[in-house]
């Protein structure tokens, strides 16, 4: 059986010791892997060690590129968009995420190892938060059924801890060049630092939330984004669930006002959107330090199907069509990476 692993930054954690539903657990002990989907129960596992290195790699073959579906079609997206620009023109909400989710079936899974996927994705789509987390079936009571098989290469942070020191990196705003960022990404970045300052605020000590970068260009493979860092300081005996409670979901990924955006997000998108637009990365209990990413450019495998999802940020300055464009430009480098081989680690 494939053993329980966990890869993030470089660190390589395996002999897995525990596996809790619970954010309370975050404020005990130990080094923890976490994922919290967007839709579904949480997942925290503990791991005994801890070492630099890379997890070994098994098996992928990846799908074809014509081989994947998309919970909505180009025609049901750009209604998507309408439909939120007339909430937006109601008042109703000032920006909302409009995400779809696209699956292709496993032709065999004895040749999709989430471990070779992840290797795949360092190789061919580089990013500052990179990670998996892979739990068999069966590896402990609280795994639920069919495992947790996720391989991510998100560019975002959605929390960095050190000691009460929290941080955010929200990204709004995304093109091939920065020719193709318009004032509209820059107001869409704003508006969700101050939902991200808001969120902050609820667990941070008075005046203590700043925002030290504004509007910085980052690059990414084949992509730009405009990201905003936020900042604070965690008010004595702040909890992991009080953390995340007043900040989950990301606002990057849901929308502002953040309650009006949910509700506008479960109305018009037809399927669940799962780990993506929730966040994962690893806790270490003991030093009181962590590192969270937004789980977008994020693949996970479930009901015998490999899962990707892809959005873009709605606002009143929003065109349709670009909307779904993004879409488009967001999932093309990565399932072509994700369409690829790995022969395990002799690859």
């Amino acid at each position: 059986m494939t053993e329980p692993c966990a890869q993030f930054g470089g660190f390589l954690a395996t002999e897995l010791l525990d596996v809790s539903n619970d954010p309370a657990v975050l404020d005990a002990d130990g080094w923890w892997a976490a994922v919290l989907p967007y839709d579904g129960e949480p997942i925290f596992a503990r791991f005994g060690n801890v070492t630099a290195g890379q997890a070994p790699t098994g098996r992928w073959v990846g799908p074809e590129h014509d081989a994947w579906s998309t919970s909505m079609s180009r025609q049901t997206y750009i209604e998507a968009v309408a439909a939120t620009r007339e909430y937006i023109a109601a008042g109703e909400v000032y920006q909302a995420n409009i995400c779809r989710v696209m699956s292709a079936a496993l032709a065999d899974p004895n040749m999709q190892d989430i471990t070779g996927l992840a290797a795949l994705l360092t190789r061919g789509n580089p990013s500052p938060y990179g990670g998996l987390l892979q739990l068999p079936a069966g590896c402990h009571p609280n795994v639920p059924e069919g495992g947790v098989h996720i391989a991510t290469a998100s560019p975002e942070l959605f929390l960095r801890r050190d000691g009460a020191m929290i941080e955010s990196g929200p990204i709004k705003g995304t093109g091939r060049t920065p020719a193709d960022l318009a004032p509209k990404d820059s107001a869409e970045n704003v508006m969700i630092v101050d939902l991200v300052r808001n969120d902050l605020s609820v667990v941070c000590t008075t005046g203590s939330v700043s925002v030290p970068k504004l509007l910085t260009l980052e690059e990414h493979p084949g992509l730009v984004h405009l990201v905003s860092y936020v900042r604070g300081e965690l008010r004595e005996g702040t909890t992991w669930p009080d953390l995340l409670d007043a900040s989950f979901p990301p606002g990057s990924v849901t929308g502002a006002p953040k309650s009006s955006a949910l509700r506008i997000i479960d109305e018009l998108e037809p399927a669940s959107r799962g780990p993506y637009c929730g966040a994962m990365g690893w806790v270490n209990a003991d030093e009181r330090t962590a590192e969270l990413a937004v789980t977008i450019r994020t693949f996970w495998i479930a009901d015998g199907a490999v899962h990707f999802g892809t959005g873009a940020g709605i606002t009143w300055g929003s065109d349709p069509v670009r909307e779904w464009e993004e879409t488009e430009l967001k999932r093309a480098k990565l399932l072509t990476v994700a369409g690829g081989i790995w022969d395990g680690d002799q690859a």
